[in-house]
């Protein structure tokens, strides 16, 4: 064997991340750790330190040899069993076992609650002792969000030896309770030790040292003792690293365990009791996603879709912060009832807001965008959020005041910019999308109660207007009638997706198409008045629309027959007809295009549908659905909705190769869980439901805006015109044979108003102009709005 000091064939291979298909996730309670965990396959995959944004290691698992021909990689070659020891604690229990009946291996894997390790107990057993096999620990760096840029090196601490790797300031030592044979660090698919042990059955390389690749550490563990603990330890130093490893090692397995799993067991006794299958592991998963150093930070998924394809351009995967997503995780722990958790997420959406008042699309924990899109869903659903925490007593008054300066920025940013979205919820398209109109009208709403508290009468009155103005527009964007979809379904009409165009309203979209994302070329070229959404369901959700509302029930028949799909498991839904975001046909990942597959929370979202409609039975149905969707109690992003493949892993009503758990689908659970349990949807905004299914309010007003302004004025309302500058209004109702002015009233957000009615009973149209009292400037066009009986 020899014994040589750098790797050759460096960099490697391209670096590539693991499976999002996790069986499990694991993290200390305790704010002395700072390690996070998730495992795939029966091996320990990503490990995130010391941020849940900053995945640091590839995987993590075991190789068999025989010093021949045998060759076995724990994580493809054997048969993986893996559960919690306890109900929703996250420590687990691993049995790999070989096909042929050659070895067994049992691990038990939790984090040190006082380090930042991630300690393994590990028991071998090998069942023909005539042909002693040899064991090796194989770990793949990937420290910072980075697979290509890693350094190893063979070395020592305190006279222990240990296998180490630095990126930045980040480094990790892998250590082990019985002592390591030989040891090997060399780059991945050259001179690696998986390479080496591929090619000889053992290590016969041993080399020293790896700089700036895509390196891989492995060491040959001693078998003299079949069980041994293995130590994954991180720290801004290799010293530091290596000094939790020894220290959690000498402090003892059984000791560590003892305190991760009470420490849990303390929290979970705080929660709701509540008998539903995966209640408590979705309890742990929201928990889990949650900062220790960004309290109230919740990213949306320890995992990267399709990670396995995915190089270091795609380090971000779902580790990042959605505010969307956030707000959601929310609504979960105010239905467990955990007052301090949902405080820590309002304060942290407070921190992170932009100086305009917006939220990035998503970012980092720290608050700096990843993705640059604006989705007003994201602007709103903070501001119902601060409500809730208002009126559940998880924000004081004296917090309230620190607050309310945020909050309105927040709702002066959806009052200039709304009701049209740059990004619907799904990040693609842009336009007038029911679900969000649905959360930016129950927004203004709170928003308006946020005034009052905070003794501003004018705009709490102002923002529950627009509201109102928009809540009447809803139909007039979104509601098609008459299509060949509406004529296939028997139904006069339904609620489309989206409708991009800010000056035509729904009915006259004709044959108009929208080429639809994650699709090559026009692959995705689509009639908009057939874009058929679930998201017409939040209409009912957020209080604007009544369950029975007959055209939410034509929505819903056309949403049944064209995005439903039925598996062993259950009923699900597909986003919208058309969608890319999903394997191919032929199960082949994701890239850029494919096939939009069903979603786990869809069918939760629909379920809370039929308890809205009082259908409780129905809703239980479709929770044991999504208890058959989870894998050892992980939800996934999507599921496989085809016959299944089983070679690329992939069986019908189980989950694909997305991100899984995804954070938003355990919130619905624990959110449906609990509206079965109270018999009505818990988060329904009452605001909403009292102004618009009780009081059947409508608007006194029609609004016009140089972006999206009406066209037609219905006789009795009132011309309602919106600029972002001071303005006198010159107007006419008899095509300038009499002329008014009127002054603009400023709202003091960065808003103007002007209210205009016709004075002539007869007046057919109300044209206008402008004079901008800044600029001093004529805006030297007429416009016209046309009065018509409603």
């Amino acid at each position: 064997m020899s014994k040589n000091g750098e790797a050759p064939g460096a960099p490697g291979i391209e670096a590539k991340w693991s499976s999002s298909t996790k069986s499990g996730i694991g993290k200390a309670l305790n704010s002395a750790s700072d390690v996070t965990f998730t495992l795939s396959h029966g091996i320990l995959n990503e490990a995130y330190y010391p941020r849940e944004d900053i995945a640091c290691i590839r995987d993590m698992g075991l190789i068999v040899t025989d010093g021949h021909g045998f060759f076995s990689e724990e994580k493809r070659d054997t048969e993986h069993f893996t559960k919690t020891i306890e109900e929703g604690i996250p420590a687990y229990h691993i049995v790999n076992s070989d096909p042929s009946g050659k070895f067994k291996i049992t691990k038990e894997i939790i984090a040190d609650p006082f380090r930042n390790t991630i300690l393994q107990r590990i028991r071998f057993e090998a069942n023909h002792p005539e042909s002693p096999l040899q064991l090796f620990a194989l770990l793949a760096p990937h420290l910072n969000n980075e697979g290509g840029n890693n350094s190893g090196w063979l070395g020592e601490y305190k006279g222990v030896e240990m296998l180490f790797a630095k990126n930045g300031d980040i480094a990790v030592a892998m250590a082990c309770s019985t002592k390591w044979l030989h040891r090997s660090v060399g780059f991945v698919g050259t001179s690696d030790g998986w390479t080496d042990l591929h090619q000889h059955g053992k290590l016969k390389w041993q080399y020293e040292r790896a700089s700036r690749g895509n390196i891989a550490l492995t060491g040959e563990i001693d078998l003299s003792e079949n069980d041994f603990v293995l130590a994954i330890s991180f720290g801004r130093t290799h010293l530091e690293a290596a000094n939790h490893a020894r220290s959690s090692i000498l402090n003892g397995f059984n000791s560590a365990k003892r305190r991760y799993v009470q420490e849990w067991q303390t929290w979970q006794n705080t929660l709701p009791k509540i008998s539903a299958k995966n209640f408590k592991t979705s309890a742990a998963t929201l928990r889990m996603h949650e900062a220790k150093n960004f309290p109230g930070g919740i990213i949306a998924s320890l995992s990267i879709p399709w990670g396995n394809t995915k190089g270091d351009s795609d380090k971000s995967g779902y580790h990042v912060v959605w505010p969307r997503d956030l707000v959601e995780s929310a609504g979960g722990f105010n239905a467990l009832e955990t007052k301090a958790d949902i405080s820590r997420i309002v304060n942290y959406l407070m921190s992170t807001q932009n100086a305009d008042g917006s939220w990035p699309q998503n970012m980092w924990l720290q608050g700096e965008p990843n993705w640059t899109g604006i989705q007003m869903d994201q602007i709103a659903l903070p501001i119902l959020e601060m409500l809730k925490g208002y009126l559940r007593n998880t924000i004081g008054k004296n917090r309230m005041k620190r607050y309310w300066p945020l909050a309105k920025k927040a709702l002066t940013f959806l009052l200039i910019n709304g009701p049209y979205t740059d990004q619907d919820r799904w990040e693609e398209e842009s336009g007038f999308s029911p679900f969000t109109m649905a959360t930016e009208i129950a927004a203004l709403l709170a928003g308006a109660e946020l005034a009052e508290i905070n003794g501003e009468e004018t705009l709490a009155a102002y923002c529950r207007e627009t509201a109102d103005t928009w809540n009447d527009t809803i139909e007039y964007r979104t509601y098609v009638t008459g299509t060949p979809l509406a004529q296939k379904h028997g139904v006069d009409g339904y609620y489309i997706r989206i409708n991009p165009f800010a000056d035509i309203p729904a009915a006259e979209l004709g044959d108009r198409t929208i080429n639809l994302k994650n699709h090559h070329f026009d692959h995705g070229k689509t009639p908009i008045n057939e874009l058929i959404s679930v998201d017409a369901l939040a209409l009912v959700r957020f209080g604007l629309r009544a369950p029975d509302d007959q055209r939410i029930l034509n929505t819903l028949k056309v949403i049944d027959a064209e995005l439903k799909v039925d598996t062993p498991n259950g009923s699900c839904w597909y986003r919208y007809n058309n969608d890319g975001y999903g394997e191919h046909e032929n199960g082949d990942p994701y890239d850029g295009t494919g096939k939009g597959r069903a979603w786990p929370l869809l069918t939760g979202e629909r379920a809370h549908y039929e308890i809205a409609a009082g259908h409780i039975e129905s809703a239980r149905k479709l929770l044991n659905a999504m208890d058959a969707f989870a894998n050892n109690g992980l939800l996934p992003e999507q599921i496989w909705d085809k016959d299944d493949i089983p070679e690329k892993g992939l069986y019908r009503g189980r989950h694909t190769g997305s991100a899984m758990p995804l954070t938003w689908a355990h919130a619905e659970y624990i959110k449906l869980c609990i509206s079965i349990d109270h018999k009505k949807v818990f988060d329904m905004p009452e605001q909403t439901c009292e102004r618009y299914l009780r009081k059947n309010t409508v608007s006194d007003y029609q609004v016009w805006r140089f972006d999206n302004g009406t066209r037609v004025l219905p006789k009795g309302k009132t011309l309602r015109i919106e600029t972002l500058a001071d303005c006198t209004l010159h107007w006419t109702d008899d095509h300038w044979k009499t002329t008014y002015q009127t002054q603009a009233k400023h709202l003091n957000i960065g808003l103007f108003i002007t209210d205009i009615q016709p004075c002539h009973k007869e007046a057919t149209s109300l044209e206008f102009t402008f004079y901008w009292k800044e600029a001093k400037k004529w805006e030297c066009k007429n416009f016209s709005v046309r009065i018509e009986n409603e």
